[in-house]
């Protein structure tokens, strides 16, 4: 089985009219989520650091923007945020390129596609090796999305991928730290960079992906080669990317659902029982969470804030809110156990008396998506939205 080929002739040989309107709507859902997460992301400290050394690198930038704040988006099975180096490469090509609205959605959608058909692949052990699926797969997609929008031929598309192969990386240890959001703007980055290069002549390796030296072999995790080609433009694995209604790590999502709701039944207790997944808790048990960064992966923060303030919004979740004197008192009353038979996202809260169970986050409709993009846009949230509303019969994309 050619795996790469295979990939690399759908990226370039997909058909718009093939595209089901469904797909194309959460396209469109997609790249409103993202646009708002990159708004606020901008602000962040470390994009004012990152603009420094990399002035004018948008893809870069923009990637990077959209993970500053864990508000960005999810793919379920995987745990990979999908959006954000498909975002920074398309927003980027943008300026430069005079692209149909149609060809920008399309490019999307294979990009999507292209990610996280391979975290699939190599899901499970991928992750669990410490490779940070994020960046590793998103540098494929990337790379994706710019060969469909460069109009590479299917034999450049497969070079790209073997440039980007030779690129990947991104290490799960910087989660927690400000240089996390390096691996969703490296993947950008290196995946821009990777078609331009297949557009430019330079020839990579035959089997980037399932090569002896490849991919599949050298990072580790399943070789479920199916999991690319099995359905490959007909079922659409983008559908299971869902939207963060909160900004933190996804695994604790479902966790805030149930302190949220019951929020008049938990506050009160003296002590509350969380249980999760172990790789929830290798993730997010952090009882003393020092800045917002590390907020964002905490499960004791996260209940504290829900159940004090009845709201998981970007204050929430900030530096303020890390270092309130009562959310640190309450995150003392919060225990974390091990459950290994729930699912990653689940959670079980548990007060001694009330026993509440939530076994996946509640998804986003779209009156919430768009609540959540009007905060994080501001006064470019009217604009923002026309721009989505009017994209695929846009003769040429112009970003607002």
């Amino acid at each position: 089985m050619d795996v790469s080929g295979t990939l690399a002739r759908f990226v370039v040989e997909s058909r718009w009219e093939d595209v089901p309107p469904a797909i194309r709507r959460e396209a469109r859902r997609g790249i409103l989520n993202a646009a708002g997460c990159i708004l606020a992301g901008r602000r962040e400290p470390e994009l004012a650091r990152l603009a420094k050394v990399f002035p004018g690198e948008r893809a870069l930038l923009d990637a990077a923007a959209a993970t500053a704040l864990d508000y960005d988006d999810t793919h379920l099975r995987t745990v990979i945020h999908a959006t954000p180096p498909i975002a920074g490469v398309l927003f980027a090509l943008s300026e430069s390129n005079a692209t149909p609205g149609a060809d920008f959605l399309h490019a999307w959608i294979v990009g999507l596609e292209t990610t996280c058909r391979l975290g699939n692949a190599v899901t499970p052990g991928h992750y669990e090796r410490g490779w940070h699926i994020t960046s590793t797969c998103g540098v494929f997609g990337a790379a994706a999305a710019a060969s469909r929008l460069l109009k590479l031929n299917s034999s450049q598309a497969r070079n790209a991928f073997g440039h980007a192969a030779t690129q990947a990386s991104g290490l799960v240890e910087v989660l927690g730290a400000q240089s996390r959001v390096l691996n969703a703007g490296f993947a950008a980055r290196n995946g821009l960079a990777s078609a331009r290069l297949a557009a430019a002549g330079l020839e990579g390796p035959a089997k980037p992906l399932d090569g002896r030296r490849g991919f599949f072999n050298v990072f580790g995790g399943a070789q479920d080669f199916a999991q690319i080609t099995d359905g490959l433009g007909t079922r659409w694995e983008m559908t299971n990317v869902v939207y963060k209604p909160y900004p933190c790590g996804v695994v604790l999502h479902a966790l805030i659902d149930l302190c949220l709701e019951a929020r008049e039944k938990l506050r009160g207790a003296e002590k509350l029982q969380v249980s999760l997944h172990p790789l929830a808790i290798e993730r997010t048990d952090r009882p003393e969470p020092r800045n917002a960064i590390e907020a964002r992966l905490s499960a004791q923060h996260a209940v504290a804030a829900a159940l004090l303030t009845g709201k998981a919004g970007a204050a929430e979740f900030g530096d303020a809110a890390a270092n309130d004197p009562a959310i640190r008192a309450f995150r003392g009353r919060v225990s974390i156990v091990r459950d290994e038979s729930l699912d990653k996202m689940a959670a079980i809260v548990s007060d001694g008396s009330t026993t509440l169970r939530a076994d996946a986050p509640r998804p986003m409709d779209d009156a919430r998506l768009e609540a959540k993009f009007r905060g994080q846009a501001g006064r470019d949230a009217e604009k923002w939205l026309r721009f989505v509303d009017s994209l695929e019969p846009a003769r040429k994309v112009e970003l607002p």
